[in-house]
């Protein structure tokens, strides 16, 4: 699911590839700040192709969604797995990765979108691929909890939905320009008492 990965199975030409990956610029960008909105025709015109290449490598949605935003949570699984398996401090490893995961899903709406698993948006994650990161984060969490480090009352739903709304403050912050202090009070919030 990387977003170099080519839709068909012939290479592409250079001048193709070119127009793919600056669809795949422009799209990574859109989806940054208008989320599931973005529409092709407005992709095709920032990337300075015609609508009917934006479709020839990316025949849906879905396939676009894919190459930009899977990619993402995919280094999100296999980041947590890599704390998981070497942190030495189960609570530090717990609250940089809730601190890196709200800072790469501000910047990115689709992202937010996507982890959120709301069902009215056009952009879904994989059931497999929404499993792992579920896993892997509670994995971190989990250890946390064990060492002593993280509150034993809370669970990974309680987490994702602080995630979800310090990503929210964060972006909130950025447009105003001013520090984002929640992720401290939210990370402060889930020490034990």
């Amino acid at each position: 699911m990387s977003d170099h990965a080519a839709p068909t199975t012939r290479p592409l030409r250079a001048d193709a590839r070119r127009n793919r990956d600056q669809v795949l610029a422009v799209a990574r960008e859109m989806l940054s700040t208008g989320g599931s909105s973005v529409s092709f025709d407005e992709i095709a015109r920032r990337a300075g192709v015609g609508v009917g290449t934006v479709y020839r490598h990316f025949p849906t949605r879905a396939a676009l969604f894919e190459a930009v935003v899977l990619g993402r949570i995919e280094k999100f699984v296999e980041r947590a797995r890599t704390l998981s398996a070497d942190s030495a401090v189960p609570g530090d490893a717990f609250r940089d990765y809730f601190a890196y995961l709200v800072g790469d899903i501000a910047l990115n709406q689709a992202l937010c979108e996507a982890l959120d698993g709301d069902p009215g948006t056009a952009l879904s994650v994989p059931d497999q691929l929404r499993s792992d990161f579920v896993e892997w984060f509670d994995r971190l969490l989990c250890q946390a909890k064990e060492a002593a480090e993280v509150r034993a009352d809370v669970d990974i739903a309680d987490v994702l939905d602080l995630l979800i709304g310090a990503a929210v403050a964060e972006r909130r912050a950025r447009l105003r320009a001013a520090p984002n202090r929640s992720i401290a009070v939210v990370l402060d919030g889930l020490r034990p008492r």
